[in-house]
């Protein structure tokens, strides 16, 4: 079989610049990579919260950590802090990284539940040096030089600025040869013998043609969905979420090294400190809230003066039917979209690239390669669409008809039989290799006061002085370490302040 040859990125941003990146550092010369983009069409550009896979994808690409959380704005996440969602008042974080130590056969939490429920042992978060460092406004790098201590087990992700990160991966992608073509696409040509895209037209008449391409034009789906027809499978019902208004302001409130997520009365909104400004946003229900009364929200909770006028999005929960038709990859927000209440958005860029990679075709585009790509994709986006449906649901919030809707309605299958499975002894059950991991699960589902009836029997057969001692002994070796260390705003100003 032909190998590909040229390889067309249509559309810029975060989504469009990362594919640049990772397939020039992967193909490097053997392949002609072109990207076309337009500055009159802005990128949405509020993916400015990671989770830690990030790590991972800048470290492929051979990125400094330290000049790149500089060129970026960047700070550091450890955590994502929930406010008002299990009910009004209620607050928690769901924190990167592990809880504790497992013991013998059993997760840690298995003890810690069973303590919890007789009134014996503390909050989950006393056991996570995450949290603990998060809510104390803390932040270093893990440090494996202290053998079995809990700063080895520190676990971090970025804020940044989603401008600033796709002008750095431009310049990283174009000193590795890929060809930016500045305008707009006109026309999608594709062959008439099997609907394969042969070729975008310009809108000065250039043809740009190639043998794979990759859409990475935003909402639009301007090769997967205006030119081939993929379609597109609507989860509003489950996510009824369908607006968006993000503005920047002033500083303030410090350097916090978590995203905050404040649940309002159709939505929520969320709060990203930078180092230059801070992020905010308003998700919300156009079915339950006009959009003056979001607006209205949304501007009368920021920490400082407002930096723009607000911007509105507009968007449908859901993912395209299939990710990769024809000669087509759908990268970014082409592909579907899930609200960014876990910060997927950016590594759902990152799998699908990854993926991508894995299974790279010839010119031959061998179809069982493709049915499990899209297997795949499928399998990903459903289960983080379950965490996210998860944190409507799990509320006993009624004070609005949005929360009434959430806490009432019909959820997934695959989410009921996690939510029975906990309910029953706390067990969490991770599915092959989904994102969120058992602790992720666990910090929602006891955050948001979902209910649970035992845990594993197992647990009671140690002694329960054993495990009390066990449980202090973790929280308090946590406890020191995270008063050992600097504040986030200390740690960036001696490593990676930007210039």
């Amino acid at each position: 079989m032909e190998t590909i040859k040229n390889v067309v990125i249509v559309g810029g941003g975060t989504a469009g610049w990362m594919t640049a990146a990772a397939l020039s550092r992967v193909l490097g010369d053997k392949v002609n990579i072109t990207l076309v983009e337009s500055e009159d069409i802005g990128t949405v550009g509020v993916g400015e919260s990671t989770i830690p896979m990030i790590k991972l994808f800048n470290a492929v690409l051979g990125i400094d950590e330290n000049e790149f959380v500089r060129d970026t704005q960047a700070t550091f996440k450890l955590a994502i802090e929930f406010k008002d969602w299990g009910r009004i008042g209620d607050e928690y974080m769901h924190g990167f990284g592990i809880f504790g130590q497992d013991l013998a056969t059993l997760p840690f939490y298995q003890y810690w539940l069973r303590m919890h429920q007789a009134g014996k042992a503390p909050d989950l978060e006393q056991y996570s040096i995450n949290r603990r460092a998060a809510k104390a406004g803390k932040f270093m790098r893990a440090d494996r030089s202290h053998g079995n201590s809990p700063l080895g087990d520190i676990v971090h992700a970025f804020h940044f600025d989603a401008g600033l990160y796709a002008r750095y991966l431009r310049k990283y992608s174009e000193e590795r040869g890929v060809r930016r073509i500045e305008g707009k696409v006109a026309d999608v040509l594709t062959r008439t013998s099997d609907g394969h895209v042969e070729a975008v037209r310009m809108e000065n008449g250039d043809l740009i043609g190639g043998e794979l391409f990759i859409d990475c034009s935003g909402f639009r789906g301007l090769l997967i969905e205006q030119a081939l027809h993929t379609g597109f499978e609507d989860w509003s019902h489950w996510l009824p979420c369908d607006r968006a208004y993000a503005v920047p302001c002033e500083l303030g409130g410090g350097l916090t090294p978590y995203t905050r997520a404040t649940a309002r009365p159709a939505g929520w909104q969320w709060r990203i400190g930078l180092q230059h400004r801070t992020g905010n946003g308003h998700v919300y229900a156009s079915k339950f809230m006009s959009d003056d009364e979001a607006a209205s929200i949304l501007m009368a909770n920021l920490d400082g003066r407002a930096l723009a006028e607000p911007k509105q999005l507009r968007f449908t929960a859901g993912k395209r039917k299939q990710v990769w038709n024809k000669n087509v990859v759908a990268v970014g927000l082409s592909s579907g979209f899930l609200e960014p209440l876990e910060s997927t958005s950016i590594h759902m860029i990152q799998s699908t690239i990854a993926r991508l990679i894995t299974f790279f075709p010839d010119q031959g585009f061998s179809a069982p390669d493709i049915a499990e790509f899209n297997r795949q994709c499928d399998f990903e986006v459903e289960r983080i669409r379950d965490f996210i449906i998860l944190h409507y649901h799990a509320t006993e919030r009624n004070d609005t008809p949005f929360w009434d809707y959430v806490r009432t309605m019909e959820i997934p299958d695959t989410l009921r039989a996690k939510m029975d499975l906990w309910r029953s002894r706390g067990r969490i059950v991770r599915v092959d290799n989904e994102l969120f991991a058992e602790v992720g699960w666990l910090q929602v589902l006891h955050g948001q006061r979902v209910p649970v009836a035992g845990h594993h029997p197992m647990a009671d057969l140690m002694d329960e002085q054993e495990i009390t001692e066990y449980l202090g002994d973790i929280a308090s070796v946590i406890g020191k370490c995270v008063d050992q260390m600097p504040t986030h705003e200390a740690f960036i100003k001696a490593n990676c302040a930007a210039r």
